[in-house]
């Protein structure tokens, strides 16, 4: 099994015309996701790569029956693309897009959590992928193997670098979901653990955190009630307080959003912290290797 996405999720691709939507596009299509349709306003009738296109998400979906969308326009538009993908039924979407304006965020994740049904992924994330099925957004399909593993992170290249140290220990991954790093996100950490706590093939969960906000510390919490394992890196010990570092989220004021407040909050729950991203392989090995001895 996986979360969110797997072989028989059809995709629709806003922006795919684009030079951002385009390149990734093609690397979805290679990677054998089922890139169903294209969104250009203006560009309906066409098809590009091979993939339909049209003029609105409604006409995309009533044509193709995609199930979820990814989104590479631009940021003063990204908002109401999210919204248009709402209103036209589709149950999942990932925000590939970063700078879209918190107030335009606010907006988005007010109307989505009041009364829309479509799951918000981003924005500013890397995406999702489930290995050997489907992989949505910019990440590199090739360093992902099928496996064991969930792993939920808020950060694109963390990501690629644990992976990729995962993949060559062979320990592979069931999904890989990027939440990204904005202050505004679609869906937070305790989300994604729930999914893969109810995932029956999901046996030990990966999150990987960073300064600023308080959704490790939220999410430390649920991990207390879990049954699966779960190992953990928090990047930005070094960061000085007040300063942005990287994401717009990783801002940390006064002792709220630090890391070692996340340690500190993951170690209580259960957690094992990797002191740097090589350790992760290791610490994942003994935590498994403890639950079957616990069994």
């Amino acid at each position: 099994m996986a979360i969110l996405v797997d072989q028989n999720t059809r995709v629709l691709v806003a922006g795919m015309t684009g030079r951002e939507g385009a390149f990734h596009t093609g690397q979805m299509i290679e990677y054998g996701t089922q890139v169903a349709a294209g969104v250009t306003p203006g560009k309906g009738g066409t098809d590009f790569l091979g993939v339909p296109v049209f003029d609105s998400m409604e006409e995309a979906v009533h044509k193709t029956h995609a199930n979820a969308a990814v989104i590479f326009v631009p940021a003063p538009f990204a908002a109401d693309s999210i919204l248009e993908a709402e209103a036209a039924g589709i149950p999942f979407v990932a925000c590939i897009t970063e700078g879209i304006p918190i107030q335009d965020m606010v907006r988005v994740v007010n109307e989505l959590r009041e009364g829309g049904t479509t799951r918000l992924l981003g924005g500013n994330c890397a995406g999702i992928i489930t290995p050997g099925q489907c992989k949505m957004g910019i990440m590199p399909g090739h360093i992902f193997m099928p496996g064991e593993i969930g792993l939920v992170s808020r950060s694109g290249t963390l990501t690629y670098e644990i992976v990729w140290d995962m993949t060559r220990a062979k320990l592979g991954q069931t999904t890989c979901v990027g939440i990204g790093g904005d202050p505004i996100p679609g869906t937070r950490f305790i989300e994604v653990l729930e999914m893969f706590e109810d995932d029956p093939d999901t046996k030990a969960v990966v999150m990987i955190g960073e300064i600023g906000g308080s959704d490790e510390e939220t999410a430390a919490e649920f991990i207390k009630t879990m049954s699966k394992p779960v190992v953990a890196f928090i990047s930005g010990r070094t960061a000085p307080p007040g300063k942005r570092m990287g994401h717009a989220g990783a801002i940390v004021s006064g002792n709220t959003g630090t890391a070692q407040s996340k340690v500190d909050a993951l170690t209580a729950a259960g957690v094992a912290i990797a002191g740097k991203t090589s350790d992760v392989p290791r610490l994942l090995r003994e935590a498994l290797e403890t639950v079957k001895v616990a069994r």
